[in-house]
């Protein structure tokens, strides 16, 4: 049986990061609907994680590589302070304000921050999705402000600095090059060790009023599925399709989800909504790259047909 190529295994990977992450934008938004907090979700998930990923570690002996400063960076960063960005915003915001304000943000947040930190310069396909997404968002503004008199909520702002957030996370995890393994590891551990004790001895605790079911089913996905499952899958992803690719894919999966929240969460869409799902997925998918491959597909596939 013949391997899987680099950029195969990449797009797999991106399929399975994908189904979780639109996953986490449906129940992010349960979360709201079932009254469980920000405060509460992030330190069930990643006291779950811990839970799991340190005894291995331990057992593993492989324990030595959370010492050094960039895991416990990225926690900070992509996981601490996003989650609790994030999962507040699903407070008050709806599901379709998560894919474009959040999800939709994230290519063009990625790009800049590459840019930035790592002196990667944007090719012709990077700038068009820029110019795109940026004429959106402002034709989605007006169309809201016409609406509703308001451009921007509480929750569009809290989607946008998350977006940042895992834009600059996204970026260092290619620069520091750990692995996928040492990655989400490090990532769920020191993000556990850092917040759940401040949130024991500080922070507001809600967790007598869910239902118990639901606080299960979260802790559940959010702690294996979103923490150590997605993470694995989107590290590898990153390092076979690069920063701004696997951003980029891998973010259509909650304009999906944005679109089922309107039978399964009975959420609505506005024109403003509709147009910038629309046009947010055009400038993450890039689709004119596709144009005119298709020939050079089926000579692929018949060159690999004489091999066999």
């Amino acid at each position: 049986m013949m391997a899987l190529s680099d950029r195969t295994q990449g797009y797999v990977f991106l399929l399975t990061t994908m189904c979780i992450w639109g996953g986490f934008t449906l129940t992010a938004r349960l979360n709201a609907l079932w009254n469980i907090s920000a405060w509460d979700i992030v330190a069930l998930r990643f006291s779950l994680a811990f839970l799991i990923l340190m005894p291995i570690l331990l057992y593993r002996k492989e324990a030595a590589f959370l010492l050094k400063k960039e895991p416990f960076i990225l926690a900070m960063i992509g996981g601490v302070i996003y989650c609790l960005f994030a999962y507040s915003a699903f407070h008050y915001a709806p599901t379709a304000h998560a894919a474009i304000f959040l999800n939709g943000c994230i290519p063009i947040c990625t790009a800049i921050m590459a840019f930035f930190l790592m002196g990667q310069a944007f090719d012709k396909h990077t700038w068009a999705s820029l110019i795109i997404m940026i004429v959106v968002l402002c034709i989605m503004s007006l169309l809201m402000y016409q609406e509703t008199g308001v451009a921007f909520g509480a929750g569009d702002g809290l989607f946008f600095i998350s977006a940042i957030l895992w834009a600059i996370f996204t970026v260092l995890l290619r620069k520091y090059q750990l692995t996928a393994w040492q990655a989400m590891s490090g990532v769920a551990i020191w993000s556990a060790v850092v917040y759940v004790p401040v949130y024991l001895l500080f922070l507001p605790k809600n967790l007598s009023v869910p239902e118990p079911q639901h606080l299960l089913f979260q802790t559940i996905f959010h702690g294996v599925f979103v923490v150590i499952i997605a993470t694995l899958s989107y590290v590898e992803a990153i390092k076979r399709l690069g920063a701004f690719k696997a951003g980029s894919i891998t973010n259509l999966a909650p304009f999906i989800a944005a679109i089922l929240a309107v039978p399964l969460l009975n959420e609505a869409l506005s024109l403003a909504m509709i147009c910038g799902l629309v046009g947010m997925a055009i400038g993450a998918l890039q689709p004119w790259r596709w144009i005119g491959r298709k020939d050079s597909l089926e000579a692929q596939l018949a060159a690999q047909k004489k091999q066999s």
